[in-house]
């Protein structure tokens, strides 16, 4: 699968642009502020019907206007695929598949897989729980629609729980059966979340630990000693959902909120049985990121049958040459598809491309 064209009106920085890429590799190079990263945003939407790096879709509009659009030609297995991404102030989003507007968003999830390798990647090690969530989530999800489907119930249920603990709170009341109603639908969908996230990490974790083996290899200073470790945890591990439930009924009263449940489950990232956040060094942080958006793109390829697209943001500035030449020596790797990469230094990412002896194409913003 590789993006053939793609059309900007009105996305961030552009006014109208438009681009035919090259089925394996296209080069992003510009001054910093050019709207590198913004092209590769707009390709993502297409894929997710969101922003990688903002998710409001009105924060996404051209300053002064009051709408974007966006258009992709696919080749998808010899088939064109035509995905056409609008949105205008004060009415929904709007995705259309060749023609055809999805009644549902959530329904577009998963025709185009997409693997995006950032420097913001860095807030899944850095930030809370939440991130680290929904990157697992968004995995899962792409290559079951069951798991998304129960996901979205799950947490229209729990929103409404939470505001039935609101109303009473500021009532000065209380209706056991009305919580037992919604304990239940939260139970039953909380279950399947669990077991379903549970099969995806032990299926998981042996693909990232190949991936962080091989792009560590050759690096002398961080192969000593290392063993990183990527794990799942939930406070389902313990106790049944049932009973966490009833156990911190009192509790969530008095906080008007669910303090137990699938919605608070973590991913562990460890380097040496201690977390990554406090104890590794920089490469080692940058390193297991890279790793672990490999491993993202290796268990969708899997599950597709095809390869993702991968985008590359501004990544030559972030990595030392070893790391630089380990990532590159992937993209000879048969099994990866249209590759795309920002950068500053145009000579630089040219040079670099061309030791893959792969096509390409390059396109200098200005």
């Amino acid at each position: 699968m590789y993006l053939k064209k793609l059309s900007i009106i009105n996305y961030k920085n552009f006014a109208s642009k438009s681009f035919e890429f090259d089925s394996k590799i296209n080069c992003l190079v510009g001054n910093n502020g050019v709207g590198k990263t913004n092209v590769l945003d707009a390709i993502y939407y297409l894929a997710y019907s969101k922003g990688y790096f903002n998710s409001i879709s009105l924060q996404n509009i051209k300053h002064g206007e009051d709408f974007f659009v966006l258009d992709g030609i696919f080749d998808k297995n010899e088939r064109e695929e035509i995905i056409n991404c609008s949105f205008k102030k004060g009415l929904k989003k709007v995705i259309k598949r060749n023609g055809k507007e999805y009644e549902k968003v959530s329904d577009h999830f998963g025709l185009i897989p997409l693997v995006i390798i950032s420097p913001s990647d860095s807030n899944l090690i850095v930030e809370g729980s939440d991130l680290r969530r929904k990157f697992m989530d968004s995995i899962i999800s792409l290559n079951d629609r069951d798991y998304l489907q129960c996901l979205i119930k799950y947490n229209k249920i729990l929103s409404q729980r939470n505001s039935l603990l609101k109303y009473f709170a500021a009532n000065h009341t209380f209706d056991a059966v009305n919580i037992e109603v919604y304990n239940e639908q939260l139970i039953n969908f909380g279950e399947e979340l669990f077991k379903k996230r549970k099969k995806f990490i032990e299926e998981f974790v042996p693909i990232f630990k190949s991936r962080y083996s091989h792009i560590i290899n050759n690096s002398r200073d961080e192969t000593i000693l290392e063993n990183v470790s990527l794990s799942y945890k939930t406070q389902l591990d313990k106790l049944r959902f049932s009973e966490l439930l009833k156990g911190n009924l009192e509790r969530d009263r008095i906080l008007q909120f669910t303090s137990v449940g699938v919605h608070k489950d973590d991913l562990l990232f460890k380097i040496n049985d201690y977390p990554i956040k406090k104890t590794g060094s920089q490469g080692q942080q940058k390193s297991f990121l890279i790793a672990l958006k490999l491993a993202q793109f290796d268990f969708l390829r899997q599950k597709a049958g095809f390869k993702p697209l991968l985008l590359l943001d501004d990544i030559f500035d972030k990595l030392d040459d070893n790391r630089v030449g380990q990532l590159l020596s992937l993209v000879n790797d048969e099994n990866f598809g249209q590759l795309f990469i920002s950068d500053t230094h145009v000579e630089r990412t040219e040079n670099l491309i061309k030791k893959t002896e792969q096509s390409y194409k390059m396109f200098e913003l200005k």
